[in-house]
């Protein structure tokens, strides 16, 4: 089936998207980033997974925002083999792109939207992904995961992310959440929750985006509250 969009100019966009991420990926992963954007808009014409409809906005609001946390989270792994939790995933964001450029990552994806975990599931039939997996179910109804990071995109509050997902991180692990701007009201609200602390705010550049993008990195509180 022919590509919703011009495949070389995308690649060569994605190319350049990197090369200022100082992300280096080669064409084998360039073009499975590709396919599952060919695969999201082709589902979105049915399933309404995103309300963004436009190919180019896809690749940059979607695609290269979610690459923007993969040297970050590579950084804090240090290149370690890792499972990761993607919360409230959606079409699979960031969780698909995490799965893509990081084979040696086991990565979860979890939506409480059944159509949303159906996507994945295909895209990670279609693009031979074994690291990549989803589950449709609310996060606090899921068993502990002991995962070393659970990460969410535009998902809920730090309050509520770490109240219903910080069971899942196993000790020494951490919580990660994209936001916008760094939300000063909702790590208060963390903090006096009594439970998990905000280890530390990384401000992320996302290539040809001019709004502000950061990740909030948390972790447990020993001794804290038993919440999460």
């Amino acid at each position: 089936m022919q590509e919703p969009f011009n495949g070389a100019v995308f690649a060569a966009q994605l190319e350049s998207d990197c090369a200022v991420l100082r992300l280096p990926l080669d064409h084998a992963r360039i073009d499975l980033l590709l396919n599952y954007l060919a695969q999201m808009l082709r589902w979105n014409r049915t399933y309404n997974l995103t309300a963004i409809r436009e190919p180019e906005q896809m690749l940059l609001h979607h695609i290269t925002d979610s690459l923007s946390v993969v040297p970050e989270l590579a950084q804090r792994l240090a290149g370690q083999p890792a499972s990761i939790l993607d919360v409230g995933s959606g079409g699979g964001l960031p969780g698909v792109v995490l799965a893509i450029c990081r084979p040696e990552w086991q990565v979860r994806c979890v939506d409480a939207v059944e159509k949303k975990t159906a996507f994945i599931k295909h895209v990670a039939g279609v693009l031979r992904l074994s690291n990549l997996d989803a589950t449709h179910a609310r996060v606090e109804e899921l068993e502990p995961a002991e995962c070393d990071i659970v990460v969410s995109r535009a998902f809920a509050s730090l309050h509520d992310f770490a109240a219903l997902a910080g069971r899942h991180v196993k000790p020494g692990g951490r919580l990660a959440a994209m936001k916008g701007h760094p939300p000063e009201d909702e790590m208060q609200a963390l903090k006096d929750q009594g439970a998990w602390q905000v280890e530390g705010v990384t401000t992320l550049y996302v290539p040809r985006l001019s709004a502000r993008r950061c990740l909030v990195w948390m972790d447990r509180i020993e001794g804290g509250a038993n919440e999460g």
